[in-house]
């Protein structure tokens, strides 16, 4: 089994905290000190040497970059922008970053196309050496503002996204998080623009109006790489019923987050991780899979390190190695290994493999 998680912000935690993905989670803990950074971002989660003893052997690498809005206490704050040049730059920034680490390490690849995710998936193959695995990074554009017009994304396509997700907070393109709002005309030219190339969309962030319309007219592949029910999480950043089943008549799949702030409206920062057990992560899986009547529309988006650390994780997680206790957990609960393995990556792994080019 192989763990394909949808969401992370690594290129974005290297160039704004240094923390460079090639090293172990306890090395990074070991490095950083400063309690003023750990109240910002949490202790770290993710480190390439602890994903590949998890089996983490696709990731969802984000691109990412928030709007300037005067708050400079937020995790994000020193990666902001106030224009869609200054959005381009840091974005950019991002994807060389990406590239670098390719180049400087074999234990990763960017997947541009199905020869190259196919590669990847080999190393991960029975009997395939240990040392020889290979991590496969598929570039995640999570808010669209750093393409400057929609005829861009060709561009952007070409350097390697292959997702996107039109908003974070509301976007050029899109309502989104905290501030509601349909597609704009942009917005409804970028979808236009990403069909013809066969990208995913990426409903996580999307505003309810924004991602009903998306629902409506976007002919593709369509994802939330990192969104849970609205349903244990009352607030507009989760799907509510509807729209989690309206993404599944899509045929479209949505990451869980085991962030306890996502998972409950009973924990607040500064509780214990304890007072969020493992089974409300299972929950929330096993919740979709009966709203939706199938395991064929839930995966894993664990936005781990996205502005929280193992402090505010559930209990019995504490780095991105332990995702597979949640392989482990579903399995108790009756899960068949086929739904398992399914939720675990098969499920995502349909979703990309249907969106990229055959070479």
């Amino acid at each position: 089994m192989i763990v394909f998680d949808t969401h992370q912000d690594i290129a974005y935690n290297a160039l704004c905290y240094g923390r460079d993905y090639r090293r172990s989670v306890a090395e990074t803990r070991r490095n950083e000190v400063d309690p003023a950074l750990l109240a910002r971002r949490g202790s770290a989660t993710l480190g390439l040497p602890d994903a590949l003893a998890g089996r983490v052997a696709l990731v969802g690498a984000t691109v990412f970059v928030a709007p300037f809005d005067g708050d400079e206490k937020q995790p994000w704050s020193e990666f902001t922008y106030k224009t869609p040049k200054e959005a381009f730059q840091l974005a950019s920034a991002q994807i060389d970053y990406y590239n670098r680490l390719t180049d400087e390490t074999d234990k990763v690849q960017l997947i541009k196309s199905q020869r190259d995710l196919d590669a990847v998936l080999a190393t991960w193959a029975d009997g395939a050496p240990v040392e020889g695995r290979r991590q496969g990074f598929i570039v995640l554009m999570e808010n669209a503002d750093p393409i400057q017009e929609p005829q861009e994304f060709e561009a952007w396509y070409e350097r390697g996204v292959r997702i996107v997700g039109p908003a974070w907070a509301a976007s050029r393109y899109a309502g989104g998080t905290g501030q509601p709002g349909p597609l704009t005309k942009l917005g409804y030219e970028l979808l236009d623009i990403m069909a013809s190339f066969n990208a995913v969309l990426d409903l996580s962030h999307l505003a309810e109006q924004a991602c009903l319309q998306a629902l409506d007219h976007y002919p593709g592949v369509i994802i939330a790489s990192h969104s849970n029910p609205r349903r244990f999480r009352n607030t507009d950043r989760h799907l509510t019923d509807m729209m989690i089943e309206r993404l599944a008549e899509r045929d479209g799949v949505m990451g869980i987050v085991p962030y306890n702030r996502f998972l409950t409206d009973d924990w607040s920062d500064g509780d214990p991780k304890s007072k969020v057990p493992l089974k409300v992560v299972t929950d929330a899986i096993d919740y979709i899979c009966q709203l939706t009547g199938s395991a064929a529309h839930v995966g894993i988006g664990s936005d781990f390190d996205g502005g929280f650390g193992q402090e505010s994780i559930p209990e019995g997680l504490d780095s991105i190695t332990d995702l597979l206790r949640i392989a482990d957990a579903l399995a108790a609960l009756g899960y068949s290994a086929t739904d398992v393995e399914a939720i675990m990556s098969g499920n995502m792994l349909r979703k990309i493999r249907q969106s990229l080019p055959a070479s």
